[in-house]
């Protein structure tokens, strides 16, 4: 394959809002995440560093490209942005776009369910922005996470939309790559592309490390590799808790733009999306009550197989817009008098600074979690013992070799149950959350993380087992329960 080096523009606005959120989302939002202006001297360097583009940066290299960075912006899922702020954001990577001159492509980082007030398409409304700039023949891709809520818009903007096919999301490297060799392909005029979509009626959480959406998964990338024409595949799981006219799943393929290619990807389309609808029921992650699943979880560890049960409180992530400071689990694990387990994250800033203040070995009564709004529960009022206290706190991230901060954490210890407290909001994604407070999550009977299911990539190789709860909290699975103005029905599995 030939190659040819490009002047390309990268840059990201990436933000999973959930509409029930209890947490507004604004640019100080981002400032605490991610932010990166193209006026720093280190720009470029630094949205360089950032995990999703691993796979981009390196293919970009091999190339010899010129990377032009613009606004790259990512937050911690939460509410709606306000109109204000996310025009402001959308504005600067525009105006970014519009300074850094003739450009031969355009790469951004986006998530696919960005909400603000008068915006239920924020991806969709920037692409289609992005693709006025620039022209009809300016080859535009945009990398998405596969909870997206696909919508006409991001179609229409004749965007290469490529999603991750993971969860976990680990392959973000790989994707990348794909999508930076089709804009290469495009730019040296050896191809042109179409996208084909179908909307699946359905909603849920569908992990991809075990069947059958393992099995789903590889059926993608065989397609991808066996059928001629089809340059990428991608089942976008939709995002539940996002209120919008489009909060769906879909299939999308991408194909070389000609009637026999078109006539391959509408079969498989036809094909995959209906075996996407079949294993709908297996492949959602089973969420028991919060009392059956501490049932089942003190029945897993009463086989005594090596390693910890692992129990996620998947209502409780922050990484789905949760507030992370909810105490439901953490309560009922005192009435039941579970010892010899370990729990976090829970996102509680001044607890944090309270036990820091007595120190390490101290014992003080503290106040711990229930402090955003009803979702997060009631405080939990224990006498503890302070474990470990760390300014910098760190965890493993779902990108090889990268890390996220924590903020200040503490440990501390009450009446047998380990908890971590943290400053930076943050779903549980690995075990150096524990680990770098001095405490072996190998080593406990049940590790309760607040996660939805990312926190497998760190957690599988040491578990007996792993029980999903879902207790109460703004990602609850009965997702027909929520206030949906917007819908379109009929979905599964409300109807």
């Amino acid at each position: 394959m030939s190659t040819k080096p490009m002047r390309l523009f990268l840059g990201g606005l990436v933000h999973e809002t959930s509409s029930f959120s209890p947490l507004p989302t604004s640019v100080q939002s981002f400032r605490e995440g991610v932010l990166i202006h193209r006026s720093d001297p280190r720009a470029l360097q630094q949205v360089a560093a950032q995990p999703n583009l691993m796979g981009v940066i390196a293919a970009a290299a091999r190339q010899g490209d010129t990377l032009l960075p613009g606004l790259y912006a990512e937050a911690q899922p939460s509410g709606p942005l306000s109109r204000a702020d996310y025009e402001a954001l959308r504005d600067e990577l525009l105006a970014d776009l519009n300074a850094s001159g003739p450009v031969d492509a355009v790469l951004l980082v986006l998530h696919g369910a960005m909400l603000a007030e008068g915006y239920h398409d924020c991806e969709g409304d920037l692409l289609m922005r992005v693709r006025e700039l620039i022209g009809p023949q300016v080859p535009l891709g945009a990398l998405l996470d596969l909870h997206c809520n696909l919508s006409p818009a991001m179609i229409e903007s004749g965007a290469a939309l490529v999603a991750c096919k993971e969860y976990p999301h680990i392959d973000y490297a790989a994707r990348g790559e794909e999508l930076h060799a089709m804009l290469g392909a495009m730019v040296r005029g050896e191809l042109a592309m179409k996208a084909h979509w179908k909307r699946v009626p359905l909603l849920g959480i569908f992990g991809t490390t075990v069947a059958p959406m393992s099995d789903f998964v590889a059926r993608l990338k065989d397609s991808e590799a066996r059928l001629p024409g089809i340059l990428s595949v991608s089942v976008l799981h939709g995002f539940p808790w996002a209120d919008t006219p489009h909060t769906c799943a879909a299939m999308l393929v991408l194909a070389e733009d000609s009637p026999a290619a078109a006539g391959v990807a509408s079969d498989l389309l036809e094909e995959l999306a209906e075996a996407f609808y079949g294993i709908r029921e297996m492949a959602a992650a089973k969420r028991l009550p919060l009392k059956d699943a501490l049932d089942l979880a003190e029945a897993e560890m009463r086989l005594a197989r090596p390693g910890p049960v692992v129990l996620a409180d998947t209502a409780d992530n922050a990484g789905g817009g949760a507030s992370g400071d909810s105490t439901f689990v953490l309560r009922e694990l005192l009435n039941r008098g579970l010892r010899n387990v370990a729990l976090g994250m829970i996102w509680d800033p001044q607890a944090v600074a309270i036990a820091t203040s007595a120190g390490v070995g101290a014992r003080l009564p503290l106040r711990i979690g229930g402090k955003v709004g009803p979702t997060s529960g009631d405080p939990v009022d224990l006498e503890v013992e302070v474990l470990a206290c760390r300014e910098d706190a760190r965890q493993r991230s779902l990108t090889p070799g990268g890390t996220d901060p924590l903020g200040p954490c503490v440990a501390v210890r009450a009446q047998g149950i380990d908890i971590v407290l943290n400053s930076i909001r943050q779903q549980v994604f690995s075990a150096e959350c524990f680990t770098q407070l001095g405490i072996d999550p190998a080593a406990k009977r049940l590790v309760v993380v607040k996660s939805t299911q990312h926190f497998r990539s760190g957690f599988d190789a040491m578990a007996a087992a792993v029980v999903y709860a879902d207790s109460p909290g703004s990602l609850q699975a009965n997702i027909g329960a929520l206030p949906f103005k917007h819908l379109p029905r009929p979905v599964w599995p409300i109807d």
